[in-house]
C-alpha cells in the first residue's frame, strides 16, 4: 500500500551563496553543508526541519559542466537578478513507480540518483519544470537507511505545515494526487483567482519564533 509523507522543501537561488544567506537571515540558523550533484550539475546546503525532513537550498554550480539535460527544478530558468525562493516541495513515497502511475498530474521520469553514499529515485520532467509550478510535489524513494535528515545537526527548526497557493482546478488535481498517494502531513491548500499567481509557503519553528518563508520571509508574531 502507497504512503507518502512531506520529505523536504526545495530553496532556489541563482547561486548557493545567496540561497544559504536567505534562508539564515529569514531562520535565524546556519545551513550545514550538502554536496554536488553532477548528472544536473548542481549543489546544495541542507538544514534539519525534523526526523526525516529537511529543508534543502539548491542552485547551479558554476564549477560544474553542463548537464546533457535540462536541470531539475527549473534552475535553468534562473537569472541573477531573481531572489531565492521556496520553489517546490518533494513529497517521499514508500513506491514511487505506483505513485507516479496513479498521480493525475504528469511528474516527469523517474530517475535513479546518487550524491556520496546517498541513493534515490526521483521524478524529474524532461524539461525540467516544476509540476503545476511548484505547488505540486517531486516524487521521492530513498534507497537508503536512516534517512539523510538524521545526519544533520538538530538546530531547533521544525516545519510546522506546508501552504499552497493556487487555483480551483489545480487544487482538484493536486488534492486527488495526494488522497491517491494516502498522503499524510501537515499540508493545506488556499484558493486563489483568476490571474493570480500560485506559490507556497512554509511555516517553520526556530529558536528565535515562528518564521514564515514563501514569496517575502516574515516572523509570525507569538
Amino acid at each position: 500500500m502507497l504512503h507518502t509523507c512531506i520529505d523536504h522543501l526545495v530553496i532556489t537561488a541563482p547561486s548557493l551563496a545567496e540561497g544559504t544567506a536567505y534562508v539564515q537571515q529569514a531562520l535565524g540558523v546556519a545551513l550545514a553543508a550538502g554536496g554536488e550533484h553532477p548528472r544536473m550539475g548542481t549543489h546544495n546546503a541542507l538544514l534539519r526541519l525534523g526526523e526525516g525532513l529537511f529543508l534543502e537550498v539548491i542552485a547551479v554550480n558554476p564549477e560544474a559542466p553542463p548537464p546533457e539535460r535540462p536541470r531539475w527544478f527549473q534552475l535553468d530558468r534562473i537569472t541573477p537578478d531573481i531572489r531565492p525562493r521556496l520553489a517546490t516541495w518533494v513529497a517521499r513515497t514508500s513506491d514511487i513507480a505506483a505513485a507516479v502511475a496513479a498521480s493525475p498530474i504528469a511528474l516527469g521520469p523517474i530517475v535513479p540518483m546518487t550524491r556520496g553514499q546517498l541513493h534515490w529515485l526521483i521524478t524529474i520532467p524532461d524539461d525540467g519544470s516544476l509540476p503545476l509550478h511548484g505547488v505540486a510535489p517531486t516524487l521521492i524513494e530513498w534507497r537508503v537507511q536512516p534517512h539523510p535528515a538524521s545526519r544533520l545537526p538538530d538546530l531547533g527548526c521544525s516545519l510546522l505545515g506546508l501552504e499552497a497557493n493556487m487555483a480551483p482546478a489545480d487544487a482538484e488535481q493536486l488534492n486527488n494526487m495526494l488522497a491517491l498517494n494516502d498522503f499524510q502531513g501537515a499540508f493545506s491548500v488556499n484558493l486563489i483567482g483568476a490571474g493570480m499567481a500560485p506559490s507556497l509557503a512554509a511555516y517553520i519553528q526556530t529558536p528565535a519564533g515562528v518564521r514564515r518563508l514563501g514569496p517575502s520571509a516574515t516572523v509570525i508574531p507569538v
